[in-house]
């Protein structure tokens, strides 16, 4: 149901930012089942991580983009926290430093690509390159076109080595923005979240929406699917990304492999010694 048809138009004014597509519809509800989620998440990510040590290159990346505020953060800890951490590679990406800057846009970003039998999360990503370079019109509209076919190339031969590709964006309300805005403005303990800039990002709204579109329109393939999950109710959102991992994490149906030894051999060893 959240799913970005490929091929299709997309039109963000379309879908609810406070819907609860699929359900649960009330926050008892939602916390409930997400709570019901981490023991069958924990188990299939041993079995990914374990996967691994037999030589299965398999992996899984969620992608997270968003306006400022939409709780990419906030999913890293609720979600992400379901996990054990010495099995997850988060990733933040910020504006690029001089030396990022210095290598193709994609450069920053494959060096912090999970290994194989990680669970690896970006909190923003290479999409800040036609989004923000867009709206701010960073670069020119030939180059543009030219990142989006980069990035399609990309992510299929990632998904050619193994990454399953989760790209979730979070759908923020316009009126829900402000609200959390000014909750950080009012509260001593929150005013380290914000910037002055929020406000610029903001008076941009209606062009960060357009460069959404496009990127969700252009990039959402059959190997990487974009996936629009709404975001004013924050346990909605955890609720839904969390499924989302499960249902992939299932269809992956990782197992544990089996010993390479003669485990009887190696009982009566041990129990000799």
């Amino acid at each position: 149901m959240l799913r970005v048809p490929v091929g299709e138009r997309v039109d963000l004014s379309a879908p609810d930012p406070a819907g609860t597509p699929a359900g649960p519809t009330d926050k008892a509800s939602g916390l409930a089942a997400t709570a019901r989620m981490a023991e069958r998440l924990a188990s299939l990510q041993d079995r990914l991580y374990a996967a691994s040590t037999a030589g299965d290159r398999r992996r899984v990346l969620l992608v997270l983009q968003g306006m400022d505020t939409s709780g990419k953060g906030g999913t890293v800890k609720h979600v992400i926290g379901l996990f054990n951490p010495s099995g997850c590679r988060i990733r933040s990406f910020k504006a690029p430093t001089p030396e990022e800057l210095d290598h193709p846009f994609l450069w920053r970003v494959t060096n912090a690509l999970p290994l194989p039998g990680e669970i690896g999360i970006f909190d923003r990503s290479h999409y800040e390159d036609v989004l923000v370079a867009r709206v701010r019109e960073l670069v020119s509209p030939s180059v543009l076109k030219r990142r989006y076919a980069e990035i399609n190339r990309f992510e299929k031969n990632l998904a050619d080595d193994g990454v399953t590709i989760v790209k979730v964006f979070l759908h923020l309300g316009y009126e829900e923005q402000r609200r959390r805005l000014l909750s950080r403005l009012d509260d001593p303990d929150k005013r380290w979240k914000f910037s002055p800039d929020d406000i610029e990002a903001r008076a941009a709204w209606p062009a960060y929406q357009q460069a959404y579109e496009l990127a969700l329109e252009r990039c959402s393939t059959k190997e990487a699917p974009w996936y629009i999950v709404p975001a004013d109710r924050k346990w909605y959102r955890n609720r839904a990304v969390g499924r989302l991992l499960l249902e992939h994490l299932e269809e992956l149906a990782p197992t544990y492999p089996p010993g390479d030894f003669d485990v009887e051999e190696c009982r009566i060893r041990l129990i000799a010694t």
